[in-house]
């Protein structure tokens, strides 16, 4: 009988720290998003937010998360977190008339 040994502490700092970061990109980009752009309906604003994306990663290297045991289902979760959260965010400001 096989046993599966889990280092729970390690995949859950992994989990936490992952999402955290995706979110928290989001938002900043979103921010700089709209302090850089002028013309919401140009492409620059996603543009910042995939420079945030690609920011991540070494990031993820200096907090001691390995990258190279991502999967492809880890990648596009960064991207569609960091996207989503972008979104959210740039659509409220962009609503509300807010200028930084």
């Amino acid at each position: 009988m096989a046993t599966n040994v889990f280092d729970v502490p390690d995949d859950h700092f992994r989990s936490v720290t992952v999402t955290t970061l995706t979110a928290l990109s989001g938002i900043a980009a979103a921010l700089v998003s709209s302090a850089v752009v002028s013309d919401p309906t140009s492409n620059t604003g996603v543009y910042v937010m995939l420079a945030f994306v690609f920011l991540q990663f070494p990031l993820y290297h200096v907090l001691g998360i390995d990258i190279g045991d991502f999967s492809t289902k880890d990648h596009l979760y960064v991207v569609f977190m960091t996207f989503s959260m972008w979104f959210v965010v740039w659509t409220i400001l962009l609503t509300s008339s807010v200028s930084l």
